[in-house]
């Protein structure tokens, strides 16, 4: 991952849209895409619009949607990245993200109720299937108890 914290921060981990395209093809391809304002700035009254906008994009490749590269601008977004980028060094895919209960509120459950929700691919890049209700991984141990 890499954080620039500035005002607004802005991370990203992976790939950009145009190294996707160049390495998987435009049809090998799905962009998720988000523009909100971030809840911090819920109580103050202005209208939504005139409110710092929190952008998002989580790219995803193949037909089991991989998640290739994740790029947001706005608050809270240098905080969130380090997480992320171990899911993506784990082969997290789009239906992992979507199969993740979104910590409220919060910027980051963005990046896991991105799209329709339930209309991924249910694979997963998991050691343990949890997308169909099996038991998550267990460690490996030295020895029985």
């Amino acid at each position: 991952p890499s954080v620039v914290f500035s005002h607004p921060p802005i991370g990203t981990i992976g790939l950009t849209e145009e190294q996707a395209v160049a390495k998987y093809g435009q049809d090998n391809l799905k962009l998720y895409k988000s523009s909100f304002a971030n809840l911090f700035y819920g109580i103050f009254d202005v209208n939504s619009a005139d409110k710092p906008q929190t952008r998002m994009k989580l790219i995803c490749a193949g037909d089991d949607e991989l998640v290739v590269g994740i790029h947001c601008i706005g608050m809270g977004v240098d905080e969130m990245m380090q997480g992320f980028g171990i899911a993506m060094r784990m082969g997290a895919t789009k239906a992992d993200f979507d199969n993740t209960i979104a910590i409220h509120p919060t910027a980051s459950e963005e990046l896991v109720t991105m799209g329709t929700w339930g209309t991924s691919t249910l694979i997963t890049g998991a050691k343990a299937n949890t997308l169909n209700g099996e038991a998550g991984a267990e460690p490996k141990l030295k020895s029985k108890m």
